[in-house]
């Protein structure tokens, strides 16, 4: 067992979006999950990007998201906050297959 009191926990979240999702939609889904950290105590860092590998292996995801957790607690009261709650309602209409992996960093 990995002891994680000193590791930090990451959120990463990808997603690939419907073939008929506007670039405006896109823009306000990215934006929407950019203001999620300041909005939601707990989270220590946020990053996200577009894919730019050329392997071709991405699935169809095309957007990555990361947020960084010093707790599995913190990690749990983000994913039920109201804020984070309200961005996920926002998601079906663009959102084809998220795909969401935790894990502890190494």
């Amino acid at each position: 067992m990995t002891d994680t009191t000193q590791s930090l926990l990451r959120h990463v979240v990808l997603f690939s979006f419907k073939p008929d999702a506007s670039a405006e939609q896109v823009d306000a889904i990215v934006t929407g999950f950019g203001a999620l950290p300041q909005a939601v105590p707990g989270v220590v860092a946020y990053e996200w990007g577009t894919n730019v590998s050329p392997e071709g292996l991405n699935a169809g995801f095309t957007h990555c998201f990361t947020l960084t957790f010093n707790s599995a607690e913190d990690r749990d009261a983000y994913l039920v906050h109201p804020n984070h709650q309200a961005f996920v309602e926002k998601l079906g209409p663009v959102i084809e297959r998220p795909l969401v992996i935790d894990y502890w960093a190494q």
